[in-house]
């Protein structure tokens, strides 16, 4: 099971593929939801982190599908616009802080809680990746309320001012969702999620 689109170099692959079978000897199990928990114990080299991911049904199917189908991904920060793979499928992947930047002026939203709010139109049937800020959770949360049907929400903010809380909101939706508990969670956490559901789309 190794990382087809991340390590390329022969060192690179054997280092990948003995960390996901040490990983994998106390993660157990082969299961998707497995797969993504060793990949986000990987992304933050804790072990702990398995017993916090959280999957709302039939969002690992969504996901795929999604990614199969070419579904632009939209990310709140660029370091999670260039963590994630641009091999194995053609997905467009987007950060929101190209939009957005003139409203957060105007109403003093964060910029990446504008820049969501800017492209709402463009969101639906898309893949949303937030991994560092809550508020753009909250304001994404707000747009599903009001009808917004995105493919897949994967929301893994970390900190201590409503990261716990905007994932808990998530997970009071009805909408495909991929998620963490508490304070943890991180750009490396979302991006793991996303790349790991792209190697198991692919064939």
């Amino acid at each position: 099971m190794n990382t087809k689109f991340g390590a390329r170099t022969k060192e690179a692959i054997e280092i990948s593929e003995k960390s996901r079978a040490i990983v994998r000897s106390f993660v157990k199990g082969d299961s998707p939801e497995d797969r993504i928990r060793q990949r986000c114990v990987i992304a933050t080299g804790d072990l702990a982190f398995a017993d916090l991911m959280r999957f709302s049904d039939g969002s690992i199917k969504a996901g795929i599908e999604a990614i199969k189908r070419g579904a632009t991904i939209f990310t709140d920060i660029r370091m999670a616009q260039v963590g994630i793979t641009k091999r194995g499928h053609k997905c467009e992947v987007r950060c929101v802080l190209d939009a957005g930047e003139e409203m957060a002026h105007k109403t003093g939203m964060t910029r990446t809680s504008a820049g969501f709010a800017a492209l709402e139109k463009e969101l639906s049937g898309a893949i949303i990746v937030i991994g560092n800020a809550p508020s753009a959770v909250l304001t994404v949360c707000e747009m599903i309320e009001r009808g917004l049907k995105p493919a897949l929400l994967v929301a893994t903010p970390v900190g201590f001012v409503n990261a716990a809380e905007s994932k808990e909101a998530v997970r009071g939706l009805e909408v495909p969702s991929i998620t963490c508990v508490g304070t943890r969670g991180g750009t490396p956490v979302a991006v793991a999620v996303v790349n790991e559901l792209v190697e198991m789309g692919y064939k």
